[in-house]
């Protein structure tokens, strides 16, 4: 099959709607951006396309693409690409490509497919959206009837969004006695109702939960929801973490948006307790602003924007880096989706109580020199 050829018949299935997916893949140029692209029809807004998804060395990008773009579109990716993996509705294709373009096109017989054309499958959540949740009625993100309120649908995909992470931890948590859960910070408490509710109804565990906040009037209005709900291990408190000493061993500490260095004293506290698990997002972090002085970044950081939004990832990271050093395992990641919220950074920590290594201290030591830090939670844990 020649070059041409083998364009014209993938094009032709592809506009009579014959196709089910393809993988195009080996760059022909090492030093090329993009590894692999996969492709699959898709219908927006009633109009058969091609969505593209791009893989990059970390990171994915997609593109739409109209029937009317495909020839060229496909076209430009063998020029680039030297094999195929192609799924048509009755027939498993593989293609391979010389050099020259000679063309090596081997097709077996498969079980009839029928292409997906949905563009956004519905997502499965935890909490599911079709089921009447009383704590969700209560805060006014579902109806009386069941239906999640339009204006709350962000939130309930937050909620969700949480309860996932809630949900990995609970390999690390003890299963032989009662589970201590502390959530500082609590203001309106979705969350905090969403983790008691997702625990303790949805999966039956023995739990205790603390929900803290400095506002009193807030404190009184959760207080009176959970005895309503008869969520009798859940109990609202008006307090500070720091004044918090009614129990000795936390499971779980929660900090959501606690400012500046309240996200440091959260950590601090959940550490010396020997928390098995850490979830933190973190809010207006100040401290390392005042505090840079890195010369060599000076492009980035004579910007007061970029230098705030600098200053926010590099507190986080420190962050990280510093719970690294003191036993345990932790990441970065996206709680929710941008669009929503500039302020969506989770920290999840999971105790190991593994001894950094020295290449470990090194490197945070540098980093720290590089800016001029003197983090917080550092001081507060005698690093």
């Amino acid at each position: 099959m020649e070059f041409a050829e083998m364009l014209k018949h993938i094009t032709s299935r592809v506009h009579a709607h014959d196709f089910i997916n393809a993988t195009i893949s080996q760059p022909r140029l090492k030093s090329s951006a993009i590894k692999r692209i996969k492709l699959k029809p898709i219908t927006i807004r009633n109009e058969y396309m091609i969505q593209a998804e791009y893989q990059y060395e970390r990171i994915l990008k997609h593109e739409n693409i109209t029937a009317s773009q495909f020839d060229d579109k496909i076209a430009m990716y063998f020029a680039q690409f030297k094999q195929a993996q192609i799924r048509f509705t009755e027939e498993q294709v593989h293609v391979q490509l010389s050099k020259k373009n000679k063309v090596l096109w081997k097709a077996t017989p498969a079980q009839k497919t029928i292409a997906n054309l949905t563009h956004n499958r519905q997502k499965k959540y935890l909490l599911d959206e079709h089921k009447i949740h009383p704590f969700l009625v209560r805060l006014g993100v579902q109806t009386t009837d069941g239906k999640i309120k339009q204006q709350k649908y962000d939130k309930f995909k937050q909620i969700n969004r949480f309860i996932e992470f809630i949900d990995d931890t609970l390999h690390h948590l003890p299963q032989d006695r009662t589970i201590r859960i502390l959530d500082f910070g609590s203001g309106k408490s979705y969350l905090t109702f969403a983790l008691y509710h997702y625990l303790k109804i949805e999966k039956g565990l023995d739990i205790h939960v603390t929900g803290l906040d400095l506002k009193k009037e807030v404190i009184e209005e959760c207080q009176q929801i959970a005895q309503d709900l008869h969520y009798d291990q859940l109990e609202f408190l008006v307090g500070d973490i720091n004044d918090y000493n009614e129990a000795t061993t936390i499971d779980m500490v929660v900090t959501l948006h606690a400012c500046d260095v309240a996200t440091d004293m959260a950590l601090a506290r959940a550490v010396r307790w020997g928390a098995k698990v850490i979830l933190s997002v973190p809010c207006c972090q100040h401290e390392l602003n005042r505090q840079l002085q890195a010369p060599a970044l000076d492009i980035m950081l004579q910007h007061g924007l970029v230098k705030e939004r600098f200053a926010a990832l590099a507190t986080d990271s420190i962050r990280a880096e510093i719970l690294g050093l003191v036993g345990y395992d932790a990441q970065l990641l996206e709680f929710i989706d941008m669009a929503h919220t500039p302020k969506n950074i989770l920290i999840r920590a999971y105790h190991t109580g593994k001894q950094p290594s020295l290449q470990q201290r090194e490197r945070y030591e540098a980093f720290i020199t590089l800016l001029h830090a003197e983090p917080f939670l550092a001081k507060e844990l005698q690093l």
